[in-house]
Formats: C-alpha cells, structure tokens, sequence
C-alpha cells in the first residue's frame, strides 16, 4: 500500500512543497528532480514506478519561485511556457533547494536507507550539478542539456554517477555526448548510457511528443540495476 502527502521544506526566502510517496515499510529513498513541466502526472508515474520497487520516492516543487505548483501540459503550448520559465531559473539557487530537499528526505522516519537522485532532462542537469555539493548514495541523469557544459564539476562528483543520453537528441548535439563520453572515460564511479535510437524525453511515458518505448525501457532496466546496486 503507497501512502502519499506533501510536506513543506523551509529556506531562507520561504517554503516550498515536497510531494512524498511511500511504501508500506519504508525503504531507501530516490528524490526525483523534474523535468521543465514540473511535478505533474510524469513524475508522479516515475514515483509510483519506484514505490512499487520499494522505495520511498519525492520531488521538490524546483519552480516555486517563479510559478508554485506548476503543472504543464505536454504539448507545444506547455513546452513553450515551460521552457520560459527554465530560462529564468536560478540554477545557484535551485541546487540549494535540493540540498533541502534532500536533507528533509533523509530525515524522514520511513527513510531507512540511503537516498539518491534523480533527474529528468532539466531536472537531469540539475540533479548533475547537485551531486558535485553533496553526498547522495547514488545519482542517475537522464539527457541533461547543461551537463556537457559543466562537465568541471566530475572532479567533485564523488557518488555512484549514472549518465543517460538518447543518440537522437535533437537538444544535445552528438559531439556534446562525445565530450561527455571523454570526460568521464576512466572514472570509476560513472556509468554513460547512450541509447543510439532515443530521442529528448524518450522515458517520458505521459508525452506522445517524446515518448519511445524501447529506449525508455532499456534506460529504465539500467536504472534499476544501478539504483539496486547503491541504495541499501
């Protein structure tokens, strides 16, 4: 039985929502960081995919600065709004609210193990850009945008790091995968996935505009494999 509530986590400039998803028992927890159309029915179909793995999943409301609660559509007029508002997102301070988030996370009593995280193309690069200031158990990234251009920040990345990009993307160029694919060559701690025939937001389910089954479900094995390995 999954048990579901939204907690509120306090910064300096004010509170925002945590949406929280838990298994009966508890477990290790997965904070997912969302993709530019915030925490809407694909988060919450990826919550209910790692509750049912048994974890204890939640996501932060990342826009509630610029627009609380938002919940786009996953269509042109949403894409187009939503990328509106990433545009106007403060990455600094962005990575501070998942540092909050993430220390409310692990803080819960159902939280039994270690917490990861998880993003979504936006939310992929945020969760990226996360890791390198703090200690999570293990990060998985899916098609990052940003994440070629600050591949600097590997150095500081000491966690279990997953890496997922489609070879179709038309938002990261193939030579950009490359330099990602250079820069963590040899570095033991980091796994890059490419999928030769994914798109942008191929995992997403609830997106006809995005959505490819196979890539996503040969992304998603890879995912649970590398989540099962780290958070115990």
């Amino acid at each position: 039985m999954t048990s579901q509530r939204t907690e509120f986590v306090r910064t300096q400039d004010g509170e925002f929502d945590l949406k929280i998803w838990s298994p009966s028992g508890g477990g290790p927890a997965v904070l997912v960081i969302q993709e530019i159309f915030g925490v809407g029915d694909y988060i919450e179909a990826v919550a209910a995919d790692l509750v049912e793995l048994g974890y204890v999943a939640a996501a932060p409301d990342m826009f509630w600065r610029l627009r609380p609660g938002w919940r786009a559509g996953h269509d042109e007029d949403g894409l187009a709004e939503s990328i509106d508002l990433a545009g106007r997102f403060d990455f600094a301070t962005g990575i501070k609210d998942v540092a909050a988030a993430f220390d409310h996370l692990t803080g819960l009593p159902e939280v039994t193990g270690g917490v990861g995280l998880l993003g979504f193309c936006f939310g992929g690069t945020v969760a990226f850009a996360s890791a390198a200031e703090m200690a999570p158990a293990a990060v998985a990234s899916f098609y990052g945008s940003g994440v070629p251009a600050h591949l600097d920040l590997l150095d500081r990345i000491k966690a279990p790091l997953q890496l997922h990009f489609g070879g179709q993307d038309p938002y990261i160029p193939a030579e950009k995968v490359a330099d990602v694919a250079a820069a963590v060559e040899g570095r033991p701690n980091v796994e890059l996935h490419i999928q030769p025939d994914g798109g942008h937001a191929f995992h997403n389910r609830v997106a006809p505009m995005f959505h490819q089954p196979e890539p996503a479900e040969r992304a998603w094995a890879l995912t649970v494999d590398f989540l099962r390995g780290h958070l115990v």
